[in-house]
Parts: C-alpha cells; structure tokens; sequence
C-alpha cells in the first residue's frame, strides 16, 4: 500500500494487525519499482515522500530506532546523537524521595541541594547534547546524497532470510544500475557494489541442470560481463546508439562540424561502413556483432574515449530475448514519465512495474522504443541549448531555461527526464567551453511545468568534477532562497533538488540563490 498519512496509515495499522512487517521510504524512481516484489507472506509499506525525516520522526514517537549499514553509510548520524529516549522522564527524579517529619531540616536541606546540582547538571548536559544535534543535524542535512540502493537492501535482507531468487536478485542489479545511469553515486560505490552483486550472480546462475535455470524457453539468466557505455546499442542501430549516447555524444562533441568529422573517423577507424553501421544491432552478421565491442574499445582509446568499458549485468530469457541492465533502466524511466499520452501517473507506474516481468516483454519492448525517443531528445536539446548559447553563468553556477515551445520541451517536464538532460547537458557544456571557471560550476535547469498554472520545474546538479562525491547542496538553497523571498514553491520530490516554482517568482528566486550561494 501507498502511505500518505504516516501515523494513520501506517503505525496505527501495524500494531494492531500485523507483527512483522517491512517500510520502503523511498522516492517513485525506478529503485521503488524494484523493492516491489515481494516474497510470499509479506507485508510492504511503501512511503512515497520527498523528506527522510518524516520517516525518521515517526521512528523516534515509536522508539524504533534505526537500521543501518555501518559499513557503508558512515555519515549517517548515530541514534543516540539526534535521539534522547529519556525525553519523556521527570527531570526532578527526586522530589518524591523527601523524608517524614522524622528527617531533621539540615540533613533535608543538604538533600534538596544535591538534588539541585543534579537537576543543574543534567540540564548543561542537556543544552550541550542539543547544541552538537543542531552541529550534526546541519551537516547532515546541508547535503542531499544517495546511499545503497534499497533494491540492494532488500535482496540482502531476503538473502539473509534464504528467501532470494535470480529474480530478486536481478531486480537489485536494476536498482543499482539505474544508481549509475542517474550519476547518483561515485565510480568507487557503484564498482564495489557491482562486486557484491556479482557473489551472488555466480552463487545463482554456476548450475545449468537445475529447473530455474534449465535450458528452456522460459529460463533465465544473469551474467556479469564488461561491456561500452553506449545506450540500447544491441536494440538500436550502433551508429544511433554512438550518437545519442552521452559519454560518446560529449566526447567527440557530436553538435559541431568538426565532431562530426570526428564521428566519421571514428567509424572509419573501426573498419565499419556506414551503411552497415545505420543496421540494427539485430541484423548485423553474426561473426561483427562477437568482435563489435572489442573493436570499439580499440577505437575509443585511440580518439581519447580511455573510459568507454563499464562492468555491467545482462540477463537472458528463454533463447533469444538478452538484455543489458542499463537497457531495462532506460525503458522502465521512459515508461514511468510517459508524456506521450495524457495517461495519470498511476497508469505509467503500473506499466513500468509490469515491465520488470518476464512475462510482459511486450511491455519491456515498448519502453525501449519509448527510451529511444527519450534519449534523442535529450542530445537534440542538448545540442541546440550549446549551439544558442542558452547556458548562461550567473556567477555561483549555470542556468538554462528552455522556453515554451521548445522541440520536445513536454518530455521534460518529468524529474528524472530533466535530472538526466541536466547531467547530460552540464557534461556537453563542460567538455566544449575552454573557460576553465565555467568548468567547475553547478548547474540549474529550468522547463515549463504547467503552462496553464504559469508553473515550471527546475532542477540543480553538482559541479562535474573528477572524483566527485555527488553530494548536492541545491535541496538545502532552494528550500532558503524561497523562504528569503517567500516564493510559492512546492517540494514534492524525494529529492529535493528538484523542486515546482511559479513562473512569476522565477526571477526573484533566481536572484535569491545567487546572493546565497556567493
């Protein structure tokens, strides 16, 4: 069930029915999707909130404190650091400890005085512990940053119970993977978990003549395997997929002339011609398609492209249907933020929940075609904000506003849709200016919402800084620049990095954030 009112919905009900049970505070991405497969006998809440601590306080009102991955979420605060379970208790524990008239005055006195130095005493201790609260709670809270993926949490957690499949296990490859297509976490995070993943991958797929993983046309395999960092390229043509990949798109600086020609030698160097290049991956000759990826990595490290090869996971089912995790990323996100008909986002989510079956590859099918269109947009867009020079530096960071009208302005509308232009236009902007400032600035980038509500959506990223930690600092600005100029915003996104403005207040806002963040 979905929890909109979490003491109603949520506490009051556990604790008359239910004596296990498991909550999923998360915001409605693709990582969601994948914790929503649970195992016989179960029970999910699922908390769609934009703020953390919502969650947080109801564990404090319950005394539940909080599980976490000491090992891996190190900044995250100590429950006893920000929670004191003795709030509720009489501070003057002694007032009822005074003796019968028996007791002479003197011995009473010295009795009351001691139990005032204690009362004194605890109250410092007190005033101390909220002071290094506010100190903790700030630096934890000036920062937005993402963690494990809770796909990962809770195939751990099944795992641990010895109720994990290859199904569960491929659905935390998912929510992982959909961590990098996002550039939520560092190379370091996604690498060491990709490892702890891959145990699993062999502990699960090593047999062949057990009835999961028969040779059968409803088997299913997952493969740990390196592979290039080229979008949908074995469901796309390879010279579409170089195109409107980011990291190659960037690279060769696809929106000029000279990239261009670039492209061209590209190929060339490859030994490819183009007509069999503008094939689909599916109709190229068997013998191209084994010695493909090799032949790009050769050719990639020649024009500079030293980080092309990733380590990924790809699945098969049955004999023919092979699919790359990135792959089912960028069609699940594509399926989720559909603009391509006037659906609710209720319509979309059960679609793009449907398409983590592998009894639904009709519906994996149409988010890839749904992806294509997706990532085109965005490198079309991307080109034409560089080519118009419509990034502009407004001192502490970048901005860029796409005007109404714009081709395909209506895609990104969504959050994740404009998170991904955002990244992919900052990473665009970055590898073309030869101002070296401009290179290490954040960006902002704003679109139309709601043109009938005069209300646009807009977003910030970090600086694309090599070794990068990801932390974003925007949700914590926004939140103050809008309560400095009382501008009608509305948080309503997990990350608070994203945030809805009225169109009229954009100005002021804008003006409010550069005064801050100077």
């Amino acid at each position: 069930m979905f929890v909109s009112d979490l003491r109603k919905e949520f506490y009051d009900v556990i604790v008359t029915q239910f004596r296990y049970f498991v909550l999923i505070n998360c915001g409605a991405n693709i990582d969601l999707l994948e914790t929503l497969q649970p195992p016989e006998e179960t029970v999910f809440f699922i908390c769609d909130t934009h703020r953390p601590i919502d969650v947080v306080n109801v564990y404090n009102d319950t005394q539940i404190k909080l599980l976490i991955k000491q090992d891996d979420d190190l900044e995250i605060p100590a429950y006893d650091d920000i929670f004191r379970d003795d709030e509720d208790e009489d501070e003057d524990d002694d007032s009822g400890n005074e003796s019968e008239g028996s007791e002479p005055s003197g011995k009473r006195r010295r009795f009351d005085e001691g139990a005032v130095e204690r009362r004194i005493e605890r109250r410092r201790q007190r005033r101390e512990w909220e002071a290094r609260r506010r100190e903790i709670l700030f630096d934890y809270e000036q920062y937005e940053y993402h963690g494990t993926s809770s796909a990962m949490m809770m195939f751990e957690l099944a795992w641990i119970m010895s109720k994990d499949s290859n199904d569960m296990l491929w659905w935390a490859i998912l929510g992982l993977t959909d961590q990098w297509v996002q550039d939520r976490v560092t190379q370091m995070k996604y690498v060491t978990d990709v490892g702890t993943l891959q145990r699993h991958v062999s502990r699960h797929n090593h047999r062949n003549e057990d009835e999961e993983n028969s040779l059968s046309i409803d088997c299913m395999r997952i493969a740990f395997e390196y592979d290039v960092r080229l979008s949908l390229y074995q469901h796309w043509s390879l010279y579409e997929s170089i195109c409107n990949s980011c990291y190659t798109s960037s690279s060769l600086k696809l929106w000029s002339v000279q990239g261009q020609k670039k492209l061209q030698e590209f190929l060339a160097d490859m030994g490819l011609p183009l007509k069999q290049v503008k094939q689909k991956f599916n109709s190229m000759d068997i013998s191209l398609k084994e010695n493909l990826r090799e032949m790009i990595e050769e050719s990639a490290n020649k024009f500079g492209m030293k980080d092309i090869r990733v380590q990924t996971f790809s699945v098969q089912f049955g004999f023919k249907n092979k699919f790359l995790a990135s792959d089912i990323v960028f069609a699940v996100i594509a399926l989720l933020e559909n603009a391509e008909r006037d659906e609710n986002g209720t319509d979309n989510f059960i679609k793009a929940l449907d398409s983590l079956s592998r009894s639904n590859l009709d519906k994996l099918h149409h988010g890839l075609e749904l992806s294509k269109m997706l990532l085109r947009a965005i490198q079309q867009t991307v080109a034409s904000c560089i080519c118009t020079n419509l990034i502009l530096s407004q001192g502490p960071f970048l901005y860029c506003y796409l005007m109404e009208g714009t081709p395909d302005v209506k895609m990104f509308s969504k959050p994740v849709s404009l998170s991904l232009l955002c990244k992919y236009l900052l990473k665009s902007f970055v590898s073309s200016t030869k101002n070296k400032r401009c290179k290490l600035l954040p960006l902002i980038l704003a679109a139309p919402l709601d043109v009938e509500k005069g209300t646009v959506i807009m977003v910030g990223i970090p600086p694309e800084v090599e070794g990068s930690d990801k932390k974003n600092f925007f949700g914590r600005a926004f939140e103050k620049a809008a309560e400095s100029t009382s501008s009608r915003t509305l948080h309503n996104q997990f990350d608070m990095s994203i945030v809805n403005l009225k169109t009229e207040d954009r100005s002021k806002f804008l003006d409010a954030l550069i005064s801050l963040l100077s």
